[in-house]
């Protein structure tokens, strides 16, 4: 039979919303998860130095992947997030979910796109869902960020895109901020979850297994 897709989960948030906070406890957390973290920009600040290298099919060493304790992988992008996707994949048998963690302000549309447009991609790869970080302090100071004509908000964005939303540093803010928060967050997105956390701690299988993009939500997506 044809193998399974492997499921891609987008991360994406505001620098120090908490996202390499959130991707250190996956890359760390004994949760029994095999998964595959390709980030960025962040692979020093993970305690990787202990990690192992992870070999190709032919002995070739991949550069910038590691394998974690805990069964995870964590890769660095090099060059390009195509060409790291299609490197990780020759490794299939290693894990069973990909999380892609996008930088500082990425806009998740084209990364998201990537997944049924680029078909070596989604012959393997299926996207599962998109969760965005934001942080409760900061959120409406970037939302109300005044933008010069035809400028998107990317935290707007970030949320309209969102399935999953891990309201962060909810420590730092009082109950009623948070309720005002989670209706503005509704506002601009009436479906996606919320999850309040403090240092992104969150169960894993809330972000996870999510199967929001089927063929009609592409479609949306790319319209």
């Amino acid at each position: 039979g044809e193998e399974k897709k492997v499921p891609v989960t987008i991360i994406t948030g505001f620098l120090g919303a908490g996202k390499t906070t959130l991707l250190n406890q996956i890359l760390t957390q004994d949760h029994g998860k095999r998964i595959a973290v390709i980030n960025n920009e962040f692979a020093d600040e993970i305690g990787i130095e202990n990690a192992m290298v992870v070999e190709g099919p032919d002995g070739s060493v991949y550069e910038e992947c590691y394998q974690l304790k805990n069964g995870c992988i964590c890769c660095s992008v090099k060059d390009d997030l195509v060409n790291t996707l299609e490197r990780i994949m020759e490794r299939r048998d290693k894990f069973d979910y990909v999380l892609v963690e996008t930088t500082g302000l990425a806009d998740p549309g084209p990364v998201a796109s990537l997944f049924w447009l680029d078909e070596g991609l989604c012959s393997v790869l299926t996207l599962d869902g998109i969760v965005t970080v934001v942080d409760a302090e900061h959120m409406e100071q970037h939302l109300d960020e005044k933008k010069e004509a035809g400028v998107v908000n990317e935290c707007a964005q970030q949320l309209a895109f969102a399935d999953r939303v891990l309201l962060n540093k909810v420590d730092l803010v009082t109950q009623e901020r948070l309720v005002h928060l989670e209706q503005r967050i509704h506002e601009i997105n009436a479906v996606a979850k919320i999850r309040r956390t403090h240092r992104s701690a969150v169960d894993i299988d809330f972000i996870l297994g999510i199967g929001a993009f089927d063929a009609d939500r592409a479609q949306a997506l790319e319209e």
